[in-house]
């Protein structure tokens, strides 16, 4: 059974600071490269980080030299520090398999507003 688990989202000052986390079942964690997303209201999910599957990491255009993606293989969990953040960062951020299919699971999110 996948699990999702996504938490520490929450209310931040533009030029703040937010660390999320992501607890995966081990069946997921344990053979996919994962990511990190996010859902602006009225707008497509998109990709904001993710691992590569060679090594390395991915960060979108806009959330380059502020966010870091990392993980903890003893705990199953990928984290997304967000620094410096700013208003329209602001969506539901979801952690995934960096490649995704139609019918993937998803989990509840984390709601992050920024905002004065």
């Amino acid at each position: 059974q996948v699990q999702l688990v996504e938490s520490g989202g929450g209310l931040v000052q533009p030029g703040g600071s937010l660390r999320l986390s992501c607890a995966a079942s081990a069946n997921i964690f344990s053979v996919y490269t994962m990511g990190w997303y996010r859902q602006a209201p009225g707008k497509q999910r998109e990709l904001v980080a993710r691992f590569r599957s060679g090594g390395g990491t991915y960060y979108a255009d806009a959330v380059k030299g502020r966010f870091t993606i990392s993980r903890d293989n003893a705990k199953n969990t990928v984290y997304l520090q967000m620094n410096s953040l700013k208003p329209e960062d602001t969506a539901v951020y979801y952690c995934n398999k960096a490649t995704i299919n139609p019918n993937d699971y998803w989990g509840q999110g984390t709601q992050v507003t920024v905002s004065s």
